[in-house]
């Protein structure tokens, strides 16, 4: 396909048909805020004027200053160049309309989870004490906490970076007198403390899945993806723990991808109710303290 030349990029409707024209070529992988080329686009543009990234109608006749001409060539090329996915490039990524900040110290915010927190279809009362294991860049505790305005929110990770990045979103959100960010291990860092809601969105990528990864997915921090053979590595672990840091009405929701059929599998007396949402069947399960009990 042959690439506009660079003097026809004058509006940023331009820049928006030429990405959407490199990004179709280069038969680009998405899933990390967006699921084709168009939506991509004008991700990209949008966000990298720091424009309301909504709708890219209203934009369209705008004429960029050579500077963002050149920053939009940059990211552009980038993005096919490097199968970069574009929240790395751009260093910001959207969950439910909230902004947070990202970078390949975690992974790219994105569950289901957090469309069922921002559509209150959770199974559980308002709750008090909520803990996000496998925070990431603490995406999900700033949505509980958003969700659940008196709730007090706990966010474990093992990784130092991701935690860092957490912590800046936490600050960006003015939420450091609601959330607690700690390190370590799933719970071990959390001294018997226990929660009326536990979120997680942990690595759950199996070894098949691992292998087939697109490009994109592979700048993104191994640990944060890959779970052993059937992907339930940690599920195992979450689910053994859950009860003791569980109160007496509490419940977990996790989000497991293709884990279903296995998880299932492995645990035939379990009552797991999967929580579906526009996108997704069979992904994110709930389990209450007494179901675990």
């Amino acid at each position: 396909m042959a690439r506009p030349t660079k003097p026809s990029l004058v509006t940023l409707g331009d820049f928006f048909k030429f990405a959407v024209a490199r990004f179709r070529a280069a038969r680009l992988a998405y899933g990390h805020g967006t699921t084709n080329a168009v939506d991509e686009a004008a991700f990209m543009v949008l966000e990298a004027l720091r424009l309301p990234i909504d709708r890219i109608d209203p934009w369209l006749d705008l004429v960029p200053t050579p500077a963002e001409k050149a920053r939009l060539i940059t990211l552009i090329e980038a993005r096919v160049s490097l199968r970069m996915p574009a929240p790395y490039l751009l260093e910001a990524a959207y969950m439910q309309g909230v902004r947070f900040h990202i970078d390949r110290r975690a992974l790219i915010p994105r569950s289901f989870i957090g469309d069922l927190l921002a559509g209150g279809a959770l199974p559980t009362a308002r709750p008090r004490r909520i803990l996000d294991l496998c925070c990431g860049s603490g995406c999900l505790a700033i949505l509980a906490a958003l969700a659940f305005p008196r709730a007090k929110v706990d966010a474990v990770d093992l990784s130092a970076g991701a935690l860092a990045l957490a912590r800046r979103n936490v600050a960006t959100h003015r939420l450091g007198d609601r959330i607690t960010v700690h390190r370590g291990d799933l719970f071990r860092p959390l001294q018997g403390q226990r929660y009326d809601l536990i979120i997680s969105n942990p690595p759950y990528v199996d070894a098949g899945g691992m292998a087939k990864l697109p490009p994109e997915f592979r700048h993104e921090p191994r640990m944060a993806l890959a779970a052993g053979n059937d992907g339930l590595d940690l599920v195992h672990r979450i689910l053994a723990d859950a009860p003791k840091h569980l109160t007496k009405s509490g419940g977990l929701v996790c989000e497991i991808g293709r884990g279903r059929a296995p998880l299932e599998a492995a645990y035939p007396k379990l009552p797991f109710l999967w929580l579906d949402t526009e996108l997704s069947e069979g992904e994110v399960f709930w389990l209450s303290r007494s179901d675990l009990a």
